[in-house]
């Protein structure tokens, strides 16, 4: 091995430097007690140079006593200057200077006092250093005369200081003034005792002052006294559900409806009811309300009851399963109480209300519902439905019915059949609205609302607002036509409906239109692959964490019976639901899960609207469906009344339409929580454009059924 010593590498030392030079130029920070250390060993250094200067020009000015009289000196003493010679001492003007370590240099201690040339020798010196710079360097020009210190000083003089003095703060807690102060008048969180803290100031103040305490207090007490008044009058402090109807304030019911996401507008509306107590409903039918155990109104039936009791028009927009069965039903119900008994020379006119459903299902809910309420009072409900022979319908109609409800297909069926008429129909409600333009209703609807009377029509005028005036007969037993109309959302062909037949509609919107309910807890899982989610499902139905019973949504009327077979293999109670299936098989299986024969449904889309099962702990879209809409629906079928439910989704690539608008309404919900997978998906950062389309009619049952060629 070469022992020679290796020659130094230049551009490492050099990059070496730099680093020092970089490290050396930038800031250090020094704590608060370290620059407190070094300024004390900076003093102290400073003053023991100071002592050694002294010292040291004390030993150099020791005189010599040897009695002879020196040159510099005037009584014999001869000054010793560090052994420097005569020959260093300046004489002539030089010696006028004084020395720069301090010493007199011979002027018995004293300094000479500078002659008058001095200052100008030195002015003299700066004129001639200026004069060569400006050669030089050019003249200075645009100096800047800044001064941070003077700006810092100038800023601060007229800056204002929020901050008190702490001088002038009173209120110091050694202050034996403030020792036993009392609690302040009023608390500003929550409502105590005020009558308590007031008079406990009261006392604070007779025993604080002497003089003038008695008077003082006194007036506290009676000012006190008026305020409490003017608060019992106003009310004030109450909230809306502790006063009285009479003292309802526009702020108190704005503050109502924000509560319960109720939106109104459409000309004078009237209050909402805040209990079925205060509904204006006969005494009769609200026994039967608390003896069908509605205890407290829903949202729309809040806001809906009052308008629909004043002989408006209505539009109802609200999410499934927020109770619009028994907003429409009540308000009708009082109406037809109004109008003669049918007997057997009208009874062939046809029925005092007809209520129009999109599908089999909902109808027969509806019928269920309303003869809960109807039956009581006298009334007949006769369903009109695909699946059941026309004969019988016109068996069911030969004593005549107060009210029809119906599907529009087979409806029109009973129209050109000329078993119904529409003679003294006065009260249309449209359940479902969108759904029924959806399914492809809108000329069959056309044709039924065409069909009705025109001479009791509303006039499109500021009187269809008028209560007073739409409440009237026309003469004997008419009186004006009254037409409702509920939906979920309001596609463009509903909104042409609603134009064409509803006079200056009122509009009540329940929360947001479109948006699943709070009550709602959504789950997203991307799964690929039939055998995936058929396992998948598996291991959530034996989680037992869900009671039956539970919904499985399907897109093809083909899945339902596959995917059944497997949950039966299971050891699951499973029935199906979908187009292809008789009326009379439709309403077995729903009542064998309503019974409980049966703990697991699976459905298409015929079930994801007016299927109303109570209980549902949990819905699963095997398949995500092609529209927003239709998702809204199937997770609807849990969280009904105020219950808790889960949705769980099976999401794969072929979904991709739907992602943003699922991840959306996602977003909204309170008790859910978009998955990481969704959020980053790309297919779920912007809304995609597509045409129009759909979802075909025959997957979702909208004319499919044995029964008859209308749903």
């Amino acid at each position: 091995m070469d022992s020679r010593r290796l020659p130094p590498d230049l551009p490492a030392l050099l990059r070496k430097r730099e680093a020092e030079k970089a490290a050396a130029a930038k800031p250090r920070f020094i704590p608060k007690k370290e620059r407190e250390r070094m300024a004390a060993e900076k003093a102290a250094k400073e003053e023991e140079e100071l002592k050694r200067r002294e010292e040291s020009l004390a030993s150099s000015r020791t005189p010599s006593t040897n009695g002879t009289n020196g040159r510099n000196g005037t009584n014999g003493t001869k000054w010793n200057y560090n052994s420097r010679t005569s020959h260093d001492i300046p004489t002539g003007p030089k010696a006028m200077r004084p020395p720069a370590d301090g010493g007199d240099h011979g002027h018995g201690g004293k300094r000479p006092r500078p002659r008058d040339d001095e200052g100008k020798r030195s002015e003299m010196e700066r004129n001639d250093a200026a004069e060569l710079r400006a050669k030089y360097m050019g003249p200075e020009v645009n100096q800047s005369t800044f001064s941070a210190k003077k700006k810092r000083r100038r800023t601060a003089a007229n800056k204002f200081n929020f901050d008190w003095d702490p001088d002038d703060d009173t209120s110091r807690p050694f202050d034996p003034i403030y020792a036993d102060r009392p609690d302040p008048l009023f608390k500003l969180a929550g409502f105590e005792n005020t009558d308590e803290l007031v008079l406990r100031k009261a006392e604070a103040i007779r025993r604080g002052d002497k003089e003038t305490g008695e008077e003082r207090a006194r007036q506290l007490l009676e000012q006190h006294r008026r305020v409490k008044e003017a608060a019992d009058r106003k009310n004030m402090g109450k909230h809306w559900s502790e006063k009285k109807l009479e003292d309802m304030k526009e702020r108190d019911w704005r503050i109502f409806k924000e509560n319960f996401g109720i939106a109104t507008k459409g000309g004078a509306i009237p209050d909402p009811m805040r209990s079925w107590e205060e509904s204006n409903l006969p005494r009769r039918l609200l026994d039967i309300v608390h003896q069908v155990g509605y205890d407290e109104p829903t949202p729309i039936q809040r806001a809906a009851i009052p308008i629909a009791q004043q002989a408006r028009d209505l539009i109802g927009v609200a999410v499934t399963g927020s109770g619009k069965t028994a907003a429409f039903l009540l308000p009708l119900l009082v109406y037809i109480s109004e109008l003669p008994p049918l007997t057997e020379y009208n009874k062939n006119d046809g029925p005092y209300a007809l209520i129009l459903a999109p599908t089999r299902e909902l109808v027969q809910q509806i019928e269920s519902e309303a003869r809960k309420f109807a039956g009581p009072l006298g009334f007949t409900v006769v369903s009109i439905v695909g699946g059941h022979s026309l004969e019988e319908q016109a068996f069911a109609l030969r004593n005549g019915a107060e009210i029809i409800v119906a599907t529009p297909g087979r409806l029109v069926d009973c129209l050109e059949r000329r078993l119904l008429v529409f003679s003294q129909c006065c009260y249309i409600i449209m359940d479902e609205a969108d759904r029924m333009i959806d399914q492809g209703f809108e000329e069959p609807l056309t044709k039924i609302l065409d069909a009705l009377p025109v001479a009791n029509e509303k006039p499109d005028t500021d009187d269809a607002e008028n209560p007073q005036m739409m409440s009237r007969y026309l003469g004997g037993k008419d009186r004006y036509r009254q037409t409702m109309m509920y939906t979920a959302t309001m596609p463009p062909l509903v909104e042409k409906i609603a134009k064409k037949y509803l006079r200056r509609p009122a509009i009540v919107t329940i929360g947001n239109a479109g948006e699943a309910v709070d009550t709602v807890e959504q789950r997203v899982e991307f799964i690929a692959g039939e055998d995936k989610r058929k396992r998948r499902l598996q291991e959530i139905l034996n989680s037992g964490q869900f009671k039956p019973p539970i919904i499985v949504f399907v897109n093809i009327k083909r899945n339902c019976e596959m995917v059944a077979k497997d949950i039966k293999s299971w050891g699951y109670s499973t029935v199906t639901l979908h187009g292809s299936k008789t009326q009379e098989q439709r309403e077995a299986s729903l009542a064998s899960v309503r019974n409980g024969q049966a703990s697991i449904l699976v459905a298409t889309d015929l079930a994801g609207r007016g299927i109303d099962v109570s209980d549902v702990s949990l819905v699963v879209n095997f398949n995500m469906p092609s529209s927003i809409e239709a998702y809204t629906h199937r997770i609807g079928r849990t969280g009904r009344a105020g219950k808790s439910g889960v949705a769980i989704t099976f999401l794969g690539n072929e979904d991709a339409d739907v992602m943003y608008d699922l991840k959306q309404i996602i977003s909204k919900s309170s008790i859910s929580k978009v998955p990481e997978e969704l959020r980053r998906h790309e297919a779920a950062q912007s809304k995609p454009t597509r045409g129009g389309g759909g979802k075909k009619l025959e997957d979702s049952g909208g004319f499919g059924g044995k029964g008859g060629s209308w749903q």
